[in-house]
């Protein structure tokens, strides 16, 4: 039997308004929404006079590693990391070891995920192994639990499977999601190509091939008349394309990050890999129009692309894997917006956990009377320092290091059961 929690004169968002009241959970829904000084009793009572109630978020572009690669991150410590963060669902890609491009794996990560609090959503393979040959049992892996098909870590290499996964995948109300990097242009680049390659003197990654690929599966969705989602966005260029196809009616939607609208290619004259990752941090200009597409509606979502490597891997820059996490501090760095008026608090909320479930096709999670009971509390004005070695992850590269952050999630609740508590923010 579940506990009974009320959370006490809570500025609760409800749709996009912020309402102070309380917040009565009962049998793992929102039993009772009700005055700010109400006196219910409940077998837990929380003082959310300093604390913001948002609807549960959701990271659409997560690398768990799981199976194959848990030295890096598991399914269950990425799930920790995701609740500590504030965030109730994930998509997972499926560039595991093997890769997600069957039923048994697919019902592995659900089953290993059942008890972890965190509703985790396979993402599926594209083509088997990734390997860019054969387009995987679309049709199997839906019925099996997979929220959309990607080959995420590489793109799909020719247009013309793209164009016949994109086919196939309308067909199965299946999203696709596509990793927009040419690898001939690529070609062994580990840094923005510019300033960054220069100054360390080694191949860069152009923004062409974003950019060339972003056009390419726009141009495929818009004559198929099917739908694509363009993956952790970097370029001014990606934005203005996929801004012009939006406004031509083409069915595309695409996120980003935060690292990229926040950060700049000079933070890896450092020659420290965790500031490394695909696509690269990108310039002073390339970060500015990543942002007017986050403020203008562009860029639909906000995720992390949660990308663990082990403190072993990253110690060498220039041989270094690519790849950061973010889950624990996405929403504070993002909350950076809304401190600088830049967006409100509701328009956030939309871009972490609204709309990524919307492109995925699952359900809305929402802060009402008589709905499941997934939330979490956030004390906007909080600072903190971000220490990797007080994370929940099992790497450590997280972009944020060292870094004062305003606003933290200090409470996450999922079916009515409190998943995550920070204890030192409530021992202070």
């Amino acid at each position: 039997m579940k506990q009974t929690i009320l959370i006490r004169n809570v500025l609760a968002l409800q749709g996009n308004h912020l309402n102070r009241c309380s917040l009565f959970l009962k049998d793992g829904k929102i039993a009772e929404i009700t005055v700010p000084d109400t006196d219910l009793a409940a077998d837990t009572v929380i003082d959310g006079t300093n604390l913001t109630a948002l609807p549960g978020l959701f990271d659409m572009h997560v690398h768990l590693r799981d199976p194959g690669q848990t030295h890096k991150e598991d399914i269950l410590t990425g799930a920790a990391a995701a609740l500590a963060g504030g965030i109730t669902g994930v998509a997972c890609m499926p560039n595991t070891t093997p890769a997600i491009d069957s039923v048994d794996t697919v019902r592995y990560i659900l089953e290993k995920a059942s008890s972890t609090g965190v509703a985790v959503h396979p993402v599926g393979c594209i083509t088997n192994g990734l390997a860019g040959k054969t387009m995987s049992d679309f049709a199997a892996l839906k019925e099996a639990g997979i929220c959309a098909v990607s080959d995420d870590g590489r793109p799909v290499e020719t247009a013309e499977m793209m164009r016949q996964a994109l086919i196939k995948a309308f067909a199965l109300g299946i999203p696709v999601i596509s990793h927009c990097e040419d690898l001939s242009i690529i070609n062994g680049g580990i840094v923005n190509h510019g300033k960054a390659s220069e100054m360390l003197g080694v191949k860069g990654m152009d923004r062409s091939s974003e950019d060339y690929i972003t056009a390419r599966e726009i141009i495929l969705a818009a004559s198929t008349n099917t739908a694509i989602h363009i993956a952790h966005v970097s370029t001014k260029g990606s934005v203005e394309i996929i801004r012009q196809a939006k406004a031509h009616g083409v069915s595309v939607t695409c996120e980003t990050c935060p690292h990229y609208f926040l950060m700049t290619e000079d933070l890896v004259l450092s020659k420290d890999a965790d500031y490394r990752m695909n696509p690269p941090l990108r310039t002073e200009e390339d970060r500015k129009a990543v942002l007017e597409g986050v403020l203008d509606g562009t860029i639909d979502c906000i995720v992390t692309d949660h990308a663990p490597h082990s403190p072993k891997e990253k110690a060498d820059f220039l041989h270094a894997p690519n790849g950061v996490i973010g889950m624990e501090t996405s929403l504070a760095a993002s909350l950076k917006l809304v401190h600088a008026g830049l967006m409100t608090l509701p328009q956030l909320v939309d871009c972490m956990a609204v709309k990524p479930r919307q492109i995925l096709g699952l359900p809305e999670v929402k802060i009402a009377s008589g709905v499941p009971a997934e939330l979490t509390l956030v004390d906007t004005n909080y600072n903190w320092t971000v220490d990797p070695e007080k994370m929940h992850s099992k790497a450590k590269n997280a972009i944020w290091k060292g870094r004062v952050l305003k606003g933290k999630p200090v409470i996450t609740i999922t079916n009515g059961v409190i998943r995550y508590q920070d204890h030192a923010y409530f021992e202070k």
